[in-house]
């Protein structure tokens, strides 16, 4: 079970960005995850106008190490740490380290 998942709400906890809140977009397989809104770069693009697509500078997200980001809890309005436990019916769920709430409901 992965502690960071697609549709969390995170807070970023390191580099420029720092203090930034968004959606988890996507989970990569290389540690990696794109928030909307965080790490936004400017991309140079070429124009393809066989692919019907317009050259110009376009902004994108690009993503940010898992590290660098921790789940939002509502309850403290901070990042906060993850852990992982078995409920008495035999599920894993998520539970915020600092006040011991189940996240997965």
């Amino acid at each position: 079970m992965q502690k960071i998942k697609k549709g969390d709400d995170v807070i970023v906890r390191a580099g420029k960005d720092k203090g930034k809140r968004g959606k988890v977009a996507q989970v990569l397989e290389n540690g990696r995850v794109l928030v909307d809104g965080v790490n936004r770069v400017k991309k140079h693009q070429k124009g393809n106008p066989n692919a019907g697509v317009q050259g110009g500078i376009i902004e994108k997200d690009m993503p940010i190490t898992i590290s660098n980001v921790g789940l939002y809890n509502p309850e403290t309005k901070k990042a906060d740490r993850i852990g992982i436990k078995f409920l008495d019916d035999g599920r894993k769920v998520r539970y915020f380290k600092s006040t011991n709430e189940v996240v997965d409901a």
